[in-house]
């Protein structure tokens, strides 16, 4: 078995009007959900043997916030180019390449790239994966090159979910 957590970069800024899409970084909100959200994972023994983060500062700060949740190091986040902006395709290239020695990744990425992915990993549709949203997905194989076949939703989760009212 193979679990995959494709998690959605969480709220970014658009407060600054000079700098490259790739370099926005997270607002207030979204650095505080970023650290529910890695809470609440680690309190439900949700650790991966592996992060992998778009190399856009937003994704790799929410990367950031979850791996230090977690106790793994920077050092350890593995950062994919082509995680940037990604198409579903692209994003399910990267995982392919993940070793075997891993069962359990969290990979951090970008719409429409993810929600993409997980509509076509399950058997049902969900509308929006939204920031610091966590869809889990488990796969009945032994081999991150065969992940195309469908996947269980184990959990949809984000923070608004999480909220009281």
């Amino acid at each position: 078995m193979k679990t995959l957590y494709l998690i959605r970069h969480a709220k970014s800024s658009w407060d600054f009007d000079n700098i490259p899409d790739l370099d926005r970084p997270l607002n207030g909100r979204g650095v505080n959900d970023a650290y529910e959200s890695a809470r609440y994972l680690r309190e439900n023994g949700e650790v991966p043997d592996l992060i992998v983060s778009s190399p856009a500062t937003r994704a790799l700060h929410t990367a950031l916030i979850f791996a230090r949740s977690f106790g793994i190091p920077f050092s350890k986040i593995q950062i994919e180019s082509q995680l940037y902006d990604a198409p579903d395709w692209q994003i399910r290239e990267v995982i392919r390449r993940i070793p075997n020695s891993c069962n359990k990744i969290m990979v951090f990425a970008h719409n429409p790239g993810i929600t993409d992915f997980v509509n076509h990993a399950i058997n049902h549709h969900i509308d929006n994966v939204p920031t610091t949203g966590i869809a889990c997905l488990v796969y009945d194989t032994d081999d991150w090159s065969k992940i195309d076949s469908k996947a269980e939703l184990r959990f949809f989760d984000y923070p608004k979910k999480r909220r009281k009212s």
